[in-house]
């Protein structure tokens, strides 16, 4: 049955609060922005107006780096006053400096855990970045233990081999659990003025050496049996990770994964453009005359929905993650 163009429901909104971050992180352009936006409490508030009667569940705050928002456990409270949860993607730095807040005005934190220390500071081209993130995850579990903090690792050139090794220090450093997805590597998402080059690309593909070194980490991650546990994928799952580059070497033909993201959710980025997710072009643009749920169901964005088939869509063919959501 094909989904409604107009949307009656909203329930998860994923919001950029801010448009800085405080990782150079190689498969990631966001910390090159140079612009300072930010959204204010006075913001979100006008646009909770309008969503709430979307039945609006769950705010993602994404990034970036959320924590280095001005003001964001307001924003935290106006959701939590509201019923809505509210969970925050950071990249660990801050977690130590804001663990009271966190505990007190979230309901979970995931963070981004590219490796073991050495292979994540690379990464992050950030010194010290694991230290300050096991800090952080710390310093929040002696607050609450039972607060829940995940980790999300993006599988890349620099750390393909290495799955086996950042499950183990991500229990050892306390965390619930973790999931793991392929870096992006065609799509202007993450502050990418345009697609990547064949060189840029490069520097965060596989080869097919790496590929097949992938592929034979994730079976031996399978044997070990934290699949579906632990790791939040099965293996069948993980093994989109290996198409995906498979993909990229053209060994094989592309294929959308099930999702209905752009009818589910939004993405909102601190300028006030609306994406229907990461990857897709602008539906729109919020701005002093206008709230999130005129743009959500302007003709721009009901044009975009109407159209869109998620099985040959480009985009969607290509993209490292999904949403699958089930009310």
């Amino acid at each position: 049955m094909p989904l409604n163009p107009v949307l009656k429901r909203l329930p998860i909104l994923i919001l950029s609060p801010h448009s800085r971050c405080n990782c150079r992180c190689v498969m990631c352009d966001i910390w090159k922005n140079p612009d300072t936006d930010e959204i204010s409490a006075q913001d979100l508030e006008r646009h909770l107006i309008s969503l709430e009667s979307m039945g609006l569940e769950w705010v993602v705050f994404s990034g970036g780096e959320p924590l280095m928002h001005s003001d964001l456990f307001r924003l935290c409270a106006l959701l939590r006053k509201r019923k809505i949860r509210v969970t925050i993607l950071s990249t660990g730095l801050l977690l130590e400096r804001h663990a009271a807040a966190i505990v007190e005005n979230t309901d979970d934190v995931i963070v981004s855990l590219d490796g073991p220390r050495d292979v994540h500071d690379r990464i992050r081209r950030v010194a010290g970045a694991f230290d300050r993130l096991a800090a952080g995850v710390h310093a929040i579990h002696a607050r609450r233990p039972e607060f829940p903090v995940h980790a999300r690792c993006t599988v890349q050139r620099l750390n393909h081999n290495q799955l086996r090794a950042t499950v183990a220090v991500a229990r050892r450093i306390g965390l619930h659990g973790i999931s793991f997805l392929a870096a992006d590597l065609t799509s202007t998402a993450f502050n990418r003025l345009a697609v990547w080059d064949a060189d840029r690309q490069m520097q965060v593909a596989l080869d097919r050496e790496q590929t097949a070194a992938l592929e034979s980490e994730i079976e031996a991650l399978a044997l070990e049996g934290d699949c579906g546990e632990f790791v939040a994928e099965s293996p069948e799952k993980l093994g989109r990770i290996v198409r995906h580059f498979r993909v990229h070497l053209g060994e094989i033909a592309p294929a959308a994964p099930r999702c209905n993201a752009p009818w589910v959710s939004v993405a909102v980025e601190a300028d006030g453009t609306v994406r229907p997710c990461f990857f897709h072009p602008p539906i729109g643009k919020v701005d002093a005359g206008t709230t999130l749920g005129d743009v959500i169901n302007s003709p721009e964005a009901v044009r975009f929905r109407n159209s869109l088939d998620v099985a040959s869509n480009p985009v969607c063919q290509r993209c490292v993650c999904s949403l699958n959501w089930r009310y």
